[in-house]
């Protein structure tokens, strides 16, 4: 989703080999994740000899949240596998629900956008010998 950040503005498809090549990511792998991003809107694909895919928003509307309950499945609260609710379970439980809480609230306020300048922030200050 970076990739295709980062080439927004281009306003052209990004193809699958030059993201896969850049990033050491498999192909197969990278168009399963393509193909769930598409069917939840955030990407949009062109078919042919200069297709590839693209946002389907400008990356100042995308968070980390949005891509992460395509990916990873809306989680909305914390469960147990645990027979017995004892008071120490309901403690945890109660522990690993704030923090993925947390985890929650800082996903939807990154966007692509704001990822992307920290990405273009660290290649900035590297230096090569």
């Amino acid at each position: 989703m970076l990739e295709l950040a980062a080439q927004y503005e281009r306003g052209e498809p990004v193809r699958i080999r030059e993201i896969a090549s850049k990033h050491g990511v498999p192909s197969r792998f990278l168009v399963q994740i393509l193909l769930q991003l598409k069917g939840a809107g955030l990407v949009g694909s062109t078919r042919g000899a200069a297709g590839g895919y693209q946002l389907a928003q400008a990356p100042e509307q995308i968070t980390l949240a949005d891509v992460m309950s395509v990916i990873d499945g809306a989680r909305d609260r914390v469960t147990s596998n645990a027979e017995l609710e004892t008071p120490t379970t309901r403690a945890l439980i109660d522990a690993w629900q704030e923090v993925a809480d947390t985890q929650q609230r800082m996903l939807q306020n990154l966007n692509l956008a704001e990822l992307l300048e920290r990405v273009r922030g660290q290649t900035e200050n590297m230096y090569y010998i």
